[in-house]
């Protein structure tokens, strides 16, 4: 009887260690495989920029890249536009994703279809929609960027949403609500000490989705004429044919830079002494 039980133990402690083998294979075959997918065109595109001429590699298509004056300032206004797109959408998006969670949770499933519009809608369709309404009195708003803006929020609605909706989720907002208030916080108090810090990760999401919707976008520019980052992408790609490569790798790195610079900035922000525990 006492072997068979040892036998019965061993045989069931080894069927775990035997079946996360193969999970384990698994795991870092899909993982070297997104990795391929991933690296691969990227790496094509790299090599292929150094072209020069006689098959010769070479730096020229970056320098002319750099010495072209609109690279510059192409990307600083969208880097603008989109630090203003995030701004806007957040504020917009985080006291009503609150309102709804905490108030009108049935109001959830029309917020959601308000999200899939911008899927199902074209940015073209969009743009001459606010070309029509916003080119006559009162609201003659075409040759301001707030328009831009206000088009860039109504695409990024989506992503926004869904990031905060989900951190919302994550955490009890009731429970920390009424923690927060029955130690004496106001709204303000609970809003900034209490929430925020506990979704700065979907925060964050929402803002890095943002901020690649805006820096690659292309008919909202064109169609209101605005010297954004894609149309100029999009002008360099009709014209040149190893200048176009080393300029979606130097993209490449100026928005994960950004995106990083961003991260690092929201965690010095954050380790500022916010509470994330309860009201102080």
């Amino acid at each position: 009887m006492i072997v068979a039980r040892n036998c019965a133990r061993s045989r069931n402690s080894a069927g775990p260690r035997n079946s996360a083998g193969p999970r384990k294979v698994w795991s870092w075959l899909w993982l070297v495989l997104g990795s391929l997918y991933f690296l691969v065109p990227l790496l094509a595109t790299f090599f292929f920029s150094l072209r020069g001429k006689k098959g010769v590699l070479s730096l020229v298509a970056y320098a002319h890249v750099f010495k072209d004056p609109q690279f510059l300032t192409t990307f600083t206004f969208s880097l603008e536009m989109a630090v203003l797109t995030i701004a806007a959408g957040l504020a917009l998006i985080i006291p009503t994703a609150i309102w709804v969670h905490l108030r009108v949770p049935r109001a959830r499933v029309l917020i959601e279809t308000f999200a899939l519009l911008p899927f199902v809608i074209p940015p073209i369709v969009l743009v001459f929609g606010l070309i029509r309404l916003f080119s006559r009195p009162p609201f003659a708003l075409v040759t301001s960027p707030a328009l831009l803006v206000a088009g860039y929020v109504v695409l990024s609605f989506p992503y926004i949403f869904r990031a905060v909706d989900a951190g919302l989720r994550a955490i009890d907002l009731r429970v920390l609500t009424e923690a927060a208030q029955s130690l004496g916080a106001g709204w303000g108090t609970t809003f900034f000490r209490v929430v925020l810090p506990n979704i700065r990760v979907a925060l964050l999401s929402a803002a890095f989705l943002t901020f690649s919707i805006v820096v690659g976008e292309l008919t909202l520019a064109v169609m209101l004429a605005w010297p954004a980052f894609g149309p100029y992408m999009a002008l360099m790609g009709r014209d040149l044919a190893y200048e176009p490569a080393a300029l979606a790798i130097v993209s490449f790195l100026l928005t994960w830079g950004s995106i990083a610079f961003m991260q690092m900035l929201s965690r010095s922000i954050a380790g500022r002494g916010s509470f994330t525990g309860g009201v102080h």
